[in-house]
């Protein structure tokens, strides 16, 4: 079951992704030549007012075809007869459709599970936050040149600068106090910590459901950009990337760990899941490299500056080449998912 629904999962947040392409083109006037859900073999298809509506057999990708890449033609519905603007939109529509989808998901699991606000529950004796003079009720609004919304970007601020000093800005009573704080080592959880505890999740109304909605997909956002930065800096490497098969096992273990506590507990867990994974793919597609919605952004870009545009046939190179190394990164991910499942 958990399978199954990680699939459904995927592909909707994939549709949701194309769908933005789709609308936006179509309000600009260009010919969709087919929006298609999923790659390889065609099972399902519909041709209605041009476009042929697709159902493929792996439910890990889809597209929107508008002809990028062909050569520039005087047909009115042409994606390059189209001003630059128009294809921008319409190429960024993707990306922004996830960002969007990120924060419907959000605002519902906040309306089912609450918020975390920044406010320390407790502070730990013996660890910094309590040697800097916090106390229970602190609100903890800055960490370094981070500003804090979630209790999570707490910890996940500790987590990507382990050991290293923090400045940490908090309100008691209105007043704002600064203090620098110097991580403790826990032998046991070998894990620097600054002491300070999280309480339980406050109720949302209808208005703390939106905030803490942008909140949410704002902490995603900001986690995948911090994440990729440790990837360009080694911290991680290659091996520690997931990709459908990953993600697929990673929503199947964690439907299997959930489904005791009930269906809310489920729901809740893979609204959670969903936020995460469409706020990863807004920002993944908005990477400049080529064949992905970043790299022909770039390309948009530099045409809207230089008021010329690049010959789409060249430009079509560049994205092949970039969709065949995309290729292999994938099969190389793929290889690790599987050895990660099946070997430990």
């Amino acid at each position: 079951m958990g399978i199954i629904i990680a699939l459904l999962l995927f592909s909707f947040i994939v549709f949701f992704h194309e769908l933005g392409h789709f609308l936006l083109a179509k309000k600009n006037g260009i010919d969709v030549e087919e929006f298609a859900i999923g790659m390889g073999p065609l099972l399902l298809s519909k041709d209605y007012k041009g476009t042929r509506y697709a159902l493929r057999l792996l439910p890990i990708g889809g597209a929107c075809m508008m002809g990028e890449d062909d050569e520039a033609t005087g047909t009115k519905g042409n994606f390059h007869s189209k001003s630059v603007w128009a294809r921008i939109s319409v190429i960024a529509a993707g990306p922004v459709f996830n960002f969007i989808l990120a924060f419907l998901f959000s605002v519902i699991l906040v309306a089912m599970t609450g918020y975390d606000e920044p406010v320390a529950a407790d502070v730990n004796e013996g660890y910094p936050a309590a040697e800097a003079g916090m106390q229970p009720g602190d609100v903890i609004v800055r960490m370094g040149d981070k500003k804090i919304n979630l209790f999570r970007e707490i910890s996940t601020y500790n987590q990507f600068h382990q050991g290293e000093d923090v400045e940490v800005t908090y309100l008691r009573d209105g007043e704002e106090h600064v203090v620098t704080m110097a991580p403790k080592y826990n032998e046991e959880a070998e894990y620097y910590m600054l002491g300070i505890v999280r309480g339980n999740n406050q109720k949302a109304t209808v208005l703390t459901a939106l905030q803490y909605g942008v909140y949410e997909v704002k902490y995603w956002i900001c986690t995948t950009v911090s994440s990729l930065g440790m990837l360009v800096t080694g911290q991680v490497g290659i091996n520690d990337l997931s990709g459908p098969v990953g993600i697929v096992d990673m929503v199947d273990d964690t439907y299997k760990s959930s489904v005791s506590y009930g269906a809310s507990a489920v729901v809740a867990n893979m609204l959670n899941l969903a936020i995460l994974l469409s706020a990863n793919l807004g920002v993944m597609n908005l990477l400049p490299i080529p064949a992905l919605d970043g790299g022909r952004l770039v390309f948009l870009i530099i045409e809207a500056v230089r008021r010329k545009k690049i010959p789409p046939e060249k430009e079509g190179y560049v994205h092949f080449a970039g969709f065949v190394l995309l290729m292999v990164l994938m099969v190389v991910v793929m290889f690790n998912d599987i050895q990660r499942i099946f070997l430990n």
